[in-house]
């Protein structure tokens, strides 16, 4: 049995503000991440967000909560945007240099990892080195690097909280029992929009349909992931990395009510799970102001009226990314980065019409495959193996 690492936040000290930055503020847990804090500006203050092309947006944001510093890394909008939109209330920095100087600096408390996709490593990286605490809603991350992650955030110092909904639950679940005592954690899933579809009805899925999540308001990558069951793959690796877990002791069902976040299952039978209307709020909002609880913006939970919750086993043959999630936790190494560059590359290729949606975990297999794993990998190995995935995608397509 794996030990799980149940991970222990330095509370907020006093009456001061916990000062946050915010990469990838533009996006949809970045948004909702300034209305929590919106909520709690006695508490929480912004000193830095950051953006890849939405630069009217940030801006926006800016002018809102009037951050120390804004970072905009995309070249194009480095070029369109001008500081004097900002009227003075904030510092416009740019590229990778302007995240460092964020996520380093020694006045900011947490940092909030919401960039999607591998680029949100750079910034997690940057900021578990200058020793603060994050709070990852990128789980590309830890899929990609999980044990050069976590090593890095213990030599550091650094803490590591989930922002996922499932990884929160489980975070806050753990809380019931020992690590010793942990026999295994559900991950659930709401299986997506093709959940009663047959194999046969997948090969005709539009982007469209694809986009059309029954609980969820997401982005359109993770929204994908979801269609394919793909983002409970990488989940699972991330559960494995992010709680010290082997995946034997992993486990998905589906739950398409998305009101059980995940569970807990105890050594004594005993289950324990998060419960909450599916509201990315909830978990935000426990993430950046942990350890303490506060009234929350997020719909709450009627027990007052009739509540079904159903459970069952996802098809992993109709959906065999959860397979591939299962290998890659197992193998370790190169693995985790190479299935993740491969499913951004093919997502990104679905999305732009150029690659059926039955095709995306087979590429996905295929280029995992065909790699020259490394059980030990450095950063910069694993950097070298994401673009060669993405290459070997496009590869896929053409051929």
């Amino acid at each position: 049995m794996g030990c799980c690492v149940v991970l222990t936040p330095s509370p907020i000290e006093g009456s001061a503000k916990r000062r946050i930055v915010i990469l990838g503020s533009t996006g949809s847990i970045g948004a909702n991440c300034l209305d929590v804090i919106s909520r709690f500006e006695d508490r929480l203050q912004p000193v830095g967000l950051s953006a890849h092309k939405q630069w009217q947006t940030l801006f926006e944001q800016a002018l809102r909560f009037r951050p120390r510093w804004v970072t905009l890394t995309d070249p194009d909008a480095i070029r369109e945007a001008s500081a004097d939109c900002l009227e003075g209330v904030c510092q416009l920095l740019t590229g990778d240099e302007g995240i460092a100087k964020m996520v380093t600096d020694p006045e900011v408390d947490l940092v909030v990892t919401a960039i999607v996709g591998a680029a949100g490593l750079t910034g997690t990286w940057l900021a578990l080195e200058a020793g603060k605490t994050v709070a990852v809603a990128n789980k590309e991350t830890l899929v990609m690097a999980g044990p050069l992650v976590m090593d890095l955030a213990a030599r550091r110092g650094a803490q590591v909280i989930p922002v996922d909904s499932e990884h929160s639950a489980i975070f806050q679940a753990l809380r019931s029992g020992r690590s010793s005592e942990v026999a295994r954690v559900v991950l659930t899933a709401s299986g997506g929009p093709f959940r009663g579809r047959s194999a046969a009805g997948l090969e005709d899925v539009t982007i469209a349909d694809a986009l059309k999540h029954p609980t969820w308001r997401m982005g359109p990558k993770i929204t994908v992931d979801s269609a394919t069951l793909m983002n409970k793959a990488l989940e699972i690796i991330e559960a494995r990395w992010l709680f010290d877990l082997p995946p034997s002791q992993i486990d998905v069902v589906i739950h398409p009510q998305s009101i059980v976040h995940s569970l807990v299952e105890f050594i004594d039978g005993s289950v324990v799970g998060q419960l909450s209307p599916p509201d990315m709020k909830l978990p935000i909002q426990y993430a950046l102001t942990w350890p303490q609880r506060r009234p929350s913006p997020a719909k709450k939970l009627d027990l007052t009226k009739t509540l079904r919750l159903d459970f069952e086993p996802p098809d992993e043959d109709r959906f065999p990314a959860l397979r591939l999630g299962r290998e890659v936790a197992a193998a370790g190494g190169t693995a985790g980065a190479v299935l993740n560059a491969a499913n951004e590359a093919a997502v990104s290729s679905f999305l732009a019409g150029e690659m059926p949606f039955t095709e995306i975990v087979p590429a996905c297999r295929a280029v995992l495959d065909s790699h020259s794993f490394s059980a030990d990998p450095t950063l910069g190995e694993l950097l070298k193996l994401d673009a060669w995935a993405r290459q070997e995608i496009q590869r896929w397509i053409l051929a």
